[in-house]
């Protein structure tokens, strides 16, 4: 089985999370769903109660398949802010394993600690004129290596079918999203 860490916070957003928590989970990934606040359950942008299945300390240490990240604000804010995510994100690049983001957390979180050095990356419109590299920026999911970003909240189903794809081949992403009627 493969494994995914999704970290959540405080203003999170919402869809974005949970479309990627969701269809990892259909596509049979072991997702664990981390909480970057000191507490399990956060509030996510719109008012949502997400309810995590660890802290992110308890997260250290451990190696995962994936690390994919939700966007929205401040939850963005909380992820770049939270060290022991900053050391499982810089140590998933170097062992050159998947890392993912979506929406403010690729300028946010990833550009941030230096995660997009050399890479194409897109992000959220509103973050745009921040991105250094914005040579991919207008498409909706960008795969350079083994980071994969995508734009936002209508985005998250194309992106978390093509986190299924790496993860777990083009086949079961396709299964997975016929179930779902995903183009």
């Amino acid at each position: 089985m493969k494994h995914v860490l999704v970290p959540i916070a405080d203003g999170t957003e919402e869809l974005e999370a949970v479309c990627i928590i969701d269809i990892l989970r259909r596509a049979g990934a072991g997702v664990t769903v981390a909480s970057v606040m000191e507490r399990l359950q956060v509030t996510a942008s719109r008012g949502v109660k997400l309810v995590a299945d660890a802290l992110i300390t308890d997260c250290v240490g451990q190696s995962y398949d994936l690390i994919a990240l939700p966007g929205g604000m401040p939850g963005a804010v909380h992820l770049r802010d939270a060290a022991p995510l900053t050391e499982l994100l810089v140590a998933q690049a170097a062992a050159g394993r998947l890392y993912a983001a979506i929406c403010a957390a690729p300028v946010v979180v990833l550009q941030h600690h230096g995660l997009l050095e050399g890479r194409r990356a897109t992000c959220h419109p509103g973050f745009e004129k921040d991105l250094r590299n914005p040579e991919a920026v207008q498409q909706r999911v960008v795969v350079d290596a083994n980071c994969i970003t995508s734009r936002g909240p209508g985005t998250a189903v194309e992106f978390a079918l093509r986190l299924v794809a790496l993860l777990l081949g083009e086949e079961r992403a396709q299964e997975v999203g016929a179930g779902m009627l995903a183009p």
